[in-house]
């Protein structure tokens, strides 16, 4: 038996068709059906593989798209990145993902590895203050606006905030409190604070916002909350996160202080974070449309029919009770498929 590689040429004469017609089944060309399950029967027959990187040495593009992101152990990353997967399985590109760990010069670098590497263009969750981006090389911002000509998709953060503040406020809360930790660098997700802080003036109720760098760490959270425990009271009867996450290690906080939730104190958090093998919300939370903002990156990137829409797209949240405010749960459905 022979060791050589079977060639296009050996498929179309195994199908009985032109060289043509297998040039259009393996590029995605329309052909008639019968057309194209006679090529595909005679690949598989033959064990023909495309080499997608020798047709991208030839074509200019890889059928690869990067994607960068801090790291895979925040939910609301390792779902998006899940999602963008998905959406590029579809379209027969596959994904290099890369992990900086909020490292400045790691994003810089990754940007220029990405391009020796010959991607078809970049989706990126970074945070670097001065990021330069070639303008010959496509590009989609996640939750931050680096420039007029990079497009940017981000769920709306202001109606997001807006809304955990309104939600608290028909919950009864009377004193409410913002909690944000994160990056010193500017992005949408600063626009949570601001929709909270919007929405309690709107109904004349009190409310205060600490902001803490990560450079600070989470522990400038919690003695701000033990400034605030009068007899075994906090001070504020309803706290809205900037991320669940943070959610998560301030109720644990607020209980091993005896201060219960969602009795005494209710929260909300943002990302629309689930248990994994149950599905449920591991708090109230606003929801982050992923599958939706991982669609609207890819279509961008690789202008989809000519996909085009303003420099930044702000795609809908909704709102998800989880069992830290006092209003019945919103139960699971088992394990997540971010492809449905």
């Amino acid at each position: 038996m022979s060791n050589k590689k079977p060639t296009m040429k050996d498929v179309a004469r195994e199908a009985g068709v032109a060289l043509g017609t297998v040039s259009k089944v393996f590029n995605g060309i329309a052909v008639g059906k019968a057309y194209r399950d006679r090529v595909e029967a005679a690949a598989a027959q033959l064990g023909y593989s495309v080499d997608n990187y020798a047709r991208g040495l030839r074509s200019g593009r890889t059928s690869t798209v990067a994607m960068i992101v801090p790291g895979l152990d925040h939910s609301f990353f390792s779902s998006l990145a899940n999602a963008v997967s998905y959406e590029l399985l579809q379209r027969d590109y596959r994904l290099m993902l890369v992990t900086t760990q909020f490292d400045p010069h790691a994003e810089s670098r990754c940007v220029q590895m990405v391009r020796q590497n010959k991607v078809d263009g970049i989706i990126g969750l970074t945070y670097t203050s001065d990021l330069r981006i070639s303008g010959d090389l496509p590009y989609v911002s996640i939750d931050r606006c680096i420039s007029p000509n990079i497009p940017c998709v981000s769920s709306d953060n202001f109606s997001g905030g807006s809304m955990a503040a309104e939600k608290l406020i028909s919950l009864g809360c009377t004193k409410l409190l913002f909690l944000r930790t994160g990056s010193r660098v500017i992005g949408e997700t600063d626009k949570r604070g601001a929709g909270f802080t919007a929405a309690c003036e709107l109904a004349g109720t009190e409310s205060f916002s600490l902001r803490v760098n990560d450079e600070d760490g989470i522990e400038a959270i919690y003695a701000f909350l033990d400034d605030h425990i009068r007899n075994g009271r906090l001070e504020y009867d309803g706290i809205f996160c900037n991320t669940d996450r943070l959610a998560f290690f301030v109720r644990r906080y607020l209980e091993q202080r005896g201060i219960r939730v969602p009795e005494d104190v209710q929260m909300i958090g943002y990302d629309g974070t689930r248990h994994f093998f149950t599905g449920d919300y591991v708090c109230s939370t606003i929801v982050q449309p992923v599958q939706q903002m991982a669609e609207t990156a890819v279509r961008i990137l690789l202008n989809e029919e000519q996909y085009r829409l303003s420099a930044l797209v702000c795609l809908p949240v909704s709102y998800a009770a989880g069992g830290t405010t006092r209003e019945p749960a919103e139960k699971g459905e088992g394990l997540i498929n971010y492809g449905k």
